[in-house]
């Protein structure tokens, strides 16, 4: 009999700055309704020179440490997906191994392919515990990304930070897999970064073309591999996509209403007005969070699945939903999950509106003080008992520590 195997709990962070992108637009000379209608975004958050992937990812899994959602001698696997690694060799993970406490005994690895990271760690980890090796341990998935572009550029708009942390365990009390998946690959140039830039490149209309594409190519190949063939939008609860802003969920919502409506012969329905009613059922209510974060990467899709199963946990209790990751250069992969009975209490504490609504505004000089500074380049302010930060560069050897510890 196969395992039952899934998302156990899922902890968040965000920097606690963030920045309103009217504001960007006004000092850009940008019209707000190009951000506003355009991207779908209103806020994109903002990393301070002590905040890296390594301590977004702490402080994301730390969530679950504190809580007891998650305790360090259960950890048998830990996988760290990030595009913005602050080592050519050195893995995030180590770093994590040590923040966290983990034992020695816990493989460790870090991963990458753009943003479609987080899910490769995901079903990764389902398999090791499906094989049964994990020998009732549990993995740990963090996916942990700061979005930067070049400061004036048109990209700037989409820029973000965060973190999600995903205890991944047999019988899991949050959201259980299904076993379907189905996955889609190609080599393009839609979105890099070479080694020597700190800012990524992106091909933005092309990068639409290929997460379409492959949204199209996972969908084909998980219906070979035992996906329903019933229409999606009345076979899930809620559709969740990968979010580097707003209106790319609008747009992938679309095309897979189309190709649905094709698919099942129902030429004489009207494809926009049908795409804006399920979108607002199915999508709206997951984007919450990327409308006031941004782009974060990896963590994009979690985030966002964070967020709706917080706000919306007991509704969804039984129910599937529909995800669907993307990674630029590029990599897909099409997948359902269900949240458990009884998850809708261990939903509501995930926390990440509280995150958001404790945030500080900064003004555009700010921001773009935060952009020129260099890592590490002040001590934090503000973070709270056991809160992780970037304490120094000495040597090329990064530095981390832990402060204001519980009492």
């Amino acid at each position: 009999m196969e395992r039952t195997v899934g998302i156990d709990a899922i902890g968040v962070h965000v920097p606690g700055y963030t920045l309103p992108l009217d504001d960007l637009a006004r000092a850009r000379g940008v019209p707000v309704e190009k951000v506003r209608i355009g991207l779908g975004a209103h806020e994109m958050a903002v990393a301070p020179p002590w905040e890296d992937a390594v301590t977004l990812g702490a402080n994301a899994a730390l969530r679950l440490l504190a809580d007891g959602s998650l305790a360090a001698e259960e950890v048998g696997l830990l996988l760290v997906a990030t595009e913005t690694a602050v080592d050519h060799a050195k893995p995030v993970g180590i770093f994590l191994h040590e923040l966290l406490g983990l034992p020695a005994s816990c493989r460790t690895v870090e991963l990458k392919h753009a943003c479609y990271g987080g899910t490769a760690g995901l079903v990764l980890a389902a398999s090791w515990l499906r094989s049964g090796e994990a020998g009732g341990r549990k993995a740990l998935v963090v996916a942990t990304d700061i979005a930067r572009y070049e400061v004036g550029s048109s990209a700037e708009f989409t820029q973000g930070a965060g973190a999600a942390a995903l205890a991944v365990a047999e019988a899991p009390r949050l959201l259980a897999l299904d076993p379907a998946s189905g996955v889609y690959a190609r080599n393009v140039y839609d979105f890099w970064r070479p080694l020597d830039r700190r800012e990524a490149l992106v091909d933005g209309k092309f990068s639409v073309d290929c997460y379409l594409d492959a949204l199209d190519g996972a969908l084909a190949d998980w219906r070979t591999r035992g996906g329903t063939a019933a229409d999606l939008t009345t076979a899930v609860a809620a559709l969740l996509y990968h979010t580097p802003f707003p209106k790319m969920a609008q747009k992938a919502h679309a095309r897979l209403v189309a190709h649905e409506l094709a698919r099942l012969g129902h030429s004489e329905v009207d494809v926009d007005a049908e795409a804006a009613r399920s979108f607002a059922a199915l999508v709206e209510p997951s984007l919450g969070v990327s409308r006031l974060v941004g782009n974060t990467y990896t963590a994009s899709l979690y985030l966002c699945l964070a967020w709706l199963l917080e706000r919306e946990g007991r509704r969804l209790e039984g129910r599937r939903l529909g995800l669907f990751s993307y990674g630029s250069g590029c990599c897909a992969e099409f997948f359902t999950a269900r949240p458990v009975p009884g998850s809708a209490a261990r939903a509501a504490r995930i926390g990440a509106q509280a995150l958001l609504q404790a945030r500080r505004l900064l003004t555009v000089p700010e921001y773009e003080e935060f952009a020129r500074a260099g890592a590490g380049a002040e001590r934090p302010a503000e973070g709270g008992a056991g809160f992780c930060h970037l304490a120094g560069i000495e040597d090329h050897k990064r530095r981390y520590a832990r402060s204001w510890e519980a009492a």
